[in-house]
């Protein structure tokens, strides 16, 4: 658990590990520099099982792997440190590994703050989070769902073994999208050994209220880019992969090209630029895909 500045829901995510109907685990805490309470209150809790380390401020992917790293189970799963576990989640998750899988994540239910369920379909949230499921109920494809968005949500939701967790390695210092990165890590180690209950909610996943429209936006859309890129092309035959690499930057490039032109030509055109450029893109990658991939 990397924990930071989380005083208002920490207690809630501890309490959620320690209760579960698995007992047999070890509960590392990592504070990753936080300046509220969250210390005082992690050390509230008087259970073997729970350790606390201390680290000055480097960032969630920073605090995950020195987690990661001081911990001996034969399975390691990950809570952030502002949601919660279903009860039966470990016993669950352990006994599918159990039998063959490596990697095991589940549905979510989303939580504001006050930890209500947020069950409008109509809530931005979930029509993103459900456009991005049905994709993958209609292809039926693990990766490339993930290409279309990332129906994982958060790193709370990775259960995974040791073994595979040494073989893909530790969390890339990515700020925003670490958890995306490492998806598309794991399942190119074993797509065929992981496991998606995309029935069962057994994370709570807190939606924080209020935020607004900052630089974040911009960061992590550039971020969601190149994740993108980098393992759609990951995911082709090596001799391909050069001609759709500059075949995708010619595409972006065109599409600010197309924004530029028509905000010179006619300005009132712009409110339907995203679609029509979007629209350019589909096509375009749908050529570039029936002409290289079989």
């Amino acid at each position: 658990m990397p924990a930071y500045n989380h005083e208002r829901f920490i207690a809630d995510a501890i309490t959620s590990v320690l209760d579960q109907s698995f007992g047999d685990f070890e509960l590392v805490i990592v504070d990753d520099g936080s300046t509220d309470s969250t210390a005082d209150i992690i050390h509230s809790f008087r259970d073997a099982r729970l350790s606390y380390h201390y680290q000055q401020n480097q960032d969630a992917y920073n605090a995950l792997n020195a987690a990661i790293g001081r911990s001996k189970g034969r399975y390691i799963a990950i809570l952030n440190s502002d949601d919660f576990y279903h009860v039966e989640r470990l016993a669950h998750l352990v006994d599918i590994c159990e039998n063959g899988a490596r990697f095991v994540f589940t549905d979510v239910e989303p939580i504001d703050d006050d930890g209500h369920s947020l069950v409008d379909t109509t809530h931005p949230w979930n029509d993103w989070h459900q456009r991005n499921r049905q994709f993958y109920f209609e292809k039926n494809d693990l990766y490339r769902g993930f290409l279309r968005g990332n129906f994982m949500v958060t790193t709370s939701n990775i259960f995974m073994t040791r073994e595979l967790g040494q073989l893909v390695g530790g969390f890339a210092p990515i700020r925003y999208l670490h958890d995306y990165d490492y998806v598309f890590r794991l399942l190119l180690a074993a797509e065929a050994q992981t496991v998606y209950l995309a029935d069962e909610q057994l994370l709570r996943y807190r939606i924080h209220q209020g935020n607004t429209l900052s630089e974040a936006a911009i960061i992590g859309r550039e971020q969601d880019r190149d994740v993108i890129r980098r393992y759609m092309l990951a995911r082709l035959p090596e001799q391909l992969r050069t001609y759709v690499d500059t075949g995708a930057s010619r595409l972006i490039e065109l599409e600010h090209e197309l924004i530029d032109v028509r905000r010179q030509l006619k300005p009132a055109v712009n409110r339907q630029q995203p679609a029509v450029a979007s629209s350019f893109t589909q096509r375009a990658l749908g050529r570039i895909k029936r002409k290289f991939v079989k």
